[in-house]
């Protein structure tokens, strides 16, 4: 993608935020046997609460929720958006709450220091795959975590980073999720097998679900520079990863009058890959608090709930 994007894409997509239902998860699959961290002997376990690593010579945040009882636990990455925060995000995802209370480690990271946003996988920046990498790294030291289950949920440009991670990490997480931000980086080439699950508005104009200029609202001079770049339709870059992961299909429903679900089943490996399409939804999280400015929130559907079935059912690495 190419750098512009990072400029264009320099307001607002989040601000601070629980409703809504979950639909059945996939089938149970068999899982590889967890595999125990270095930190599975550590005699001082990393505490909850706010820390720092150093990474590419950068002082770096990170929010960390620890589950209660012996691990080996899995891990969650939990991105924000741009403009937002580790703090907010936190709030707004609920998957330190909720994910600990299913037993994953969660690490809502923050952007670097004097940055909107993250540095997406090819553009100009703090090298923040790496970052996240070292994070990952980092809590298997100090925590006690499986490996084989490694994840990232991301929310708008926190998407895009999460879809990214799926080459720039090669192939190390096992599932990632992308609410209102699949479309912003295009399928990467090489990716290996890997379970998707996705959330978008039709009625969003910050990342549009039809595709085309993000900011559909803005004016002035972000209206200029919006103007740059075209995103991809939602479905079309659905349809993309869905060719490039091997998966055949899709088999669509409707899960609710508001919530359509596009589900490719014949994936590789057993990876699953999932769109849930929010008619006349906004730029925000299904089952989260409305946000103003943002469009409609559905209660329909929790995708909290889902993403973290969702990892709870996708194939060990």
């Amino acid at each position: 993608m190419p750098t512009r994007l990072i400029i264009v894409l320099t307001a607002a997509l989040l601000a601070a935020p629980r409703c809504g239902a979950a639909p059945p998860p996939p089938p149970e699959l068999p899982k590889a046997p967890a595999r125990a961290s270095a930190g599975c002997g550590a005699e001082r376990p990393l505490a909850p609460g706010r820390h720092t690593i150093s990474a590419g010579g950068l002082k770096r945040r990170f929010l960390l929720s620890v589950p209660t009882g012996d691990g080996p636990h899995p891990i969650v990455l939990d991105l924000h958006g741009l403009n937002s925060t580790a703090a907010r995000q936190a709030v707004y995802s609920r998957l330190p709450e909720d994910g600990a209370r299913r037993g994953y480690i969660v690490a809502t990271p923050q952007a670097a220091p004097g940055r909107m946003g993250w540095t997406l996988p090819h553009t100009g920046g703090p090298d923040d795959s790496a970052f996240l990498a070292a994070l990952l790294d980092h809590l298997e030291r100090g925590l006690c975590a499986d490996p084989r289950r490694e994840f990232a949920a991301g929310m708008s440009y926190g998407a895009g980073m999460a879809t990214g991670l799926i080459c720039s990490l090669d192939g190390r997480l096992a599932a990632v999720a992308a609410v209102a931000g699949l479309n912003i980086l295009p399928p990467c080439d090489g990716a290996r097998p890997t379970t998707i699950v996705a959330f978008h508005g039709t009625a969003d104009r910050i990342v549009p679900y039809r595709g085309g200029h993000p900011f559909q609202d803005a004016t002035g001079n972000l209206r200029g520079l919006a103007d740059l770049v075209t995103l991809a339709p939602v479905e079309r870059a659905a349809r993309g990863w869905a060719k490039l992961l091997g998966c055949g299909g899709p088999a669509g429903r409707r899960v609710t009058r508001q919530v359509r679900l596009q589900d490719w089943k014949s994936c590789p490996a057993g990876m699953r890959l999932r769109l849930y399409t929010i008619d006349g939804g906004g730029h925000t999280w299904p089952g989260s608090l409305q946000v103003p400015g943002l469009g409609g929130t559905t209660r329909d559907v929790d995708a909290t709930a889902v993403i973290l079935d969702t990892f709870d059912h996708a194939p060990s690495r």
